[in-house]
């Protein structure tokens, strides 16, 4: 059977090569936002599409039309929203679940199809490589099972997208929080955490906290004069 896996993060060219070789079946890659329409997947005809970090909205005919399966880094309904990975460890929070949920008009509102356990310690990049591990047996257990999606039960508590400009570690008073936040947006393609003084900008990278201090890569520039 033909499926489709939506992601707009790189590496998944190799992950779906080898879900295709543990299964059998057809798998085909959409990586850029505007093949994901009706057009495309009336040519796949798939039985799911899945969309492991995916970064836009799918279109209302495509989940209508087709089986979509979302997978949100939170246990959801909490967490519902933006920024899951930053939210959770912002709030302290170091261990979370990623919910497969089917694609539906609200944001992160859909049936649940499975839920699997995820620490949140390490580096977001180190987080989201573990991530796409865990989501990839997700996959296997849903196109192996069939699980008939349930309804999300209790109080939904919903995220905001986070802004560049919150990873600004100006305010922060502990140590652990700073590392944190330097970890939380330690990513490929995300802004990450930075101070800024009257003409430089310090960002930082690869943080290690230490008993009285945190040992971490930093890039300083000079900023654009205004």
């Amino acid at each position: 059977m033909p499926y489709v896996i939506a992601s707009s993060r790189l590496g998944y060219e190799q992950i779906t090569n080898e879900i295709a070789q543990l299964t059998g079946d057809e798998f085909y890659l959409i990586d850029n936002k505007e093949d994901l329409n009706l057009n495309v997947l009336r040519e796949i005809n798939p039985t799911y599409v899945f969309l492991p970090h995916w970064s836009y909205i799918v279109p209302k005919d495509v989940y209508e039309a087709y089986e979509c399966i979302i997978f949100h880094m939170t246990d959801l309904p909490f967490g519902r929203g933006g920024s899951p990975l930053q939210n959770l460890i912002s709030r302290g929070i170091y261990e979370t679940k990623v919910s497969a949920l089917q694609c539906s008009e609200g944001i992160d509102t859909g049936p649940i199809y499975v839920k699997r356990n995820l620490s949140l310690y390490g580096s977001a990049e180190e987080i989201y490589l573990r991530a796409s591990k865990l989501i990839t047996e997700m996959i296997l257990y849903i196109i192996g099972n069939s699980p008939i999606p349930i309804e999300q039960e209790g109080e939904p508590v919903c995220f905001k997208r986070r802004r560049p400009e919150e990873g600004n570690i100006d305010d922060l008073k502990s140590l652990e929080e700073v590392y944190d936040y330097i970890r939380m947006l330690d990513a490929e393609g995300y802004p990450h955490a930075f101070f800024e003084t009257k003409h430089l900008r310090m960002e930082f990278r690869r943080a290690s906290l230490k008993q009285d201090c945190i040992h971490a890569d930093v890039i300083i520039t000079k900023k654009e004069d205004k």
